[in-house]
């Protein structure tokens, strides 16, 4: 997979102290960065020699930070997403979005779903069901996917600058490719393209056929990036004359969010 560069190298001398630990929390950068990174890849992005890159994986493996798949390639692990869950419900969005992604899919009857940006991936943080019978088969809590496959995370990959945009697509293209084969490059702009016009991102099937969602990215009062709410559903139920209605829904539960956001900690519960 071709990676963006890090500008960060490290010359490998031995590891001692603070520097093996340094060491380690590049290479899970690295790791995290990416949606499966081969051991050649992370040589090269890290600048560490081969025999410390993989004792540092296996270290970070045992703690379950990293996990290996069938080919060799390094993926985030699942204590990995835990920490990450539990980060954000300290820095708010958990207590600022839980009443609204409830209410939402209270509302629309479909599941409700908040994700935040983990590097070149998007990571659910939180998939709260309605009642309709007929389900998508959409995210869950704790899953990732490379960011833009999906409606909120293609709402958080349309919300990064341009150029920033473009080099996670290069990253994760590969992945992509293999995965996704209806997000082609061309489909993937043009719905980047359409993202950005509208506000809203629609995803019609193109990651699980018959499973279609729309999203909506979430920002700090600074305007920085915090994460994406999302409604995801059967096709039958985002026909054309109800789509209007679900995207009032999350403009008006996204707007809620964001003046929670803004809120002193302490009256977020309030």
């Amino acid at each position: 997979m071709n990676q963006p560069r890090t500008s960060v190298h490290i010359v490998d001398q031995g590891d001692t102290g603070t520097q093996s630990v340094d060491r380690a929390l590049l290479l899970l950068n690295r790791i995290g960065a990416t949606d499966g990174a081969s051991l050649a890849a992370l040589v090269a992005e890290t600048g560490l020699n081969k025999a410390t890159v993989r004792r540092l994986a296996l270290a970070l493996i045992r703690a379950g930070l990293v996990e290996q798949d069938a080919a060799s390639r390094y993926h985030p692990g699942e204590q990995l997403q835990v920490l990450g869950a539990q980060a954000a419900r300290r820095s708010g969005l958990m207590a600022a979005a839980g009443e609204s992604v409830m209410r939402l899919a209270q509302t629309t009857c479909d599941a409700a779903l908040l994700s935040v940006r983990r590097g070149a991936s998007a990571l659910c943080l939180m998939r709260e069901e309605g009642n309709h019978p007929l389900r998508s088969h959409a995210l869950v809590a704790g899953q990732s996917h490379p960011l833009g496959v999906g409606a909120g995370s293609l709402a958080m990959l349309a919300a990064l600058p341009r150029d920033e945009a473009e080099t996670i697509l290069r990253a994760t293209g590969p992945v992509v490719a293999a995965r996704y084969p209806a997000l082609t490059p061309e489909r993937m702009r043009d719905l980047l393209a359409r993202t950005r016009a509208e506000g809203v991102a629609l995803n019609p099937g193109l990651v699980i056929e018959g499973s279609w969602g729309l999203g909506i990215a979430l920002h700090h009062p600074d305007g920085r990036l915090v994460g994406a709410l999302s409604i995801a559903t059967i096709e039958a139920r985002m026909r054309p004359d109800r789509l209007p209605d679900l995207t009032r829904l999350l403009r008006a539960e996204a707007a809620r969010i964001e003046a929670r956001l803004a809120q002193p900690t302490k009256d977020r519960h309030a």
